[in-house]
């Protein structure tokens, strides 16, 4: 069974910092693009950050551009959301995806093949 597992969430004070891990299990995820998404209350999924299949392109969404930083250890078959100076809107549900053989930037959500069950993400003083 092909599973995405996200850890990493809870309740920090704005300016803090999160790390997110996105292990995969029951596959490898040497061939696959990963994608991190949120989702807020009452609002709808966003894109937050994408990898390559290398490790060599990334993406990100303006609203995180300079705060955030995704990367992957294969070798570990982890995808990690390094998530500093954090801001009261940036609390949400946090999903990874993955895409075999896929792209990043990523065109279309609905590709991804695998995804996770969320980890929530509190920020509030």
């Amino acid at each position: 069974q092909l599973q995405l597992v996200e850890s990493g969430g809870g309740l920090v004070q704005p300016g803090g910092s999160l790390r997110l891990s996105c292990a995969a299990s029951g596959f490898t995820l040497d061939y696959y693009v990963i994608g991190w998404f949120r989702q807020a209350p009452g609002k709808e999924r966003e894109g937050v950050s994408c990898i390559s299949i290398s490790g060599g392109s990334t993406d990100y969404a303006d609203s995180v551009k300079g705060r955030f930083t995704i990367s992957r250890d294969n070798a570990k078959n982890t995808v990690y959301l390094q998530m500093n100076s954090l801001k009261p809107e940036d609390t949400a549900i946090y999903y990874c995806a993955a895409e075999f053989g896929g792209y990043c930037p990523i065109s279309n959500y609905r590709n991804l093949e695998v995804w996770g069950q969320g980890t929530l993400v509190t920020i509030s003083s």
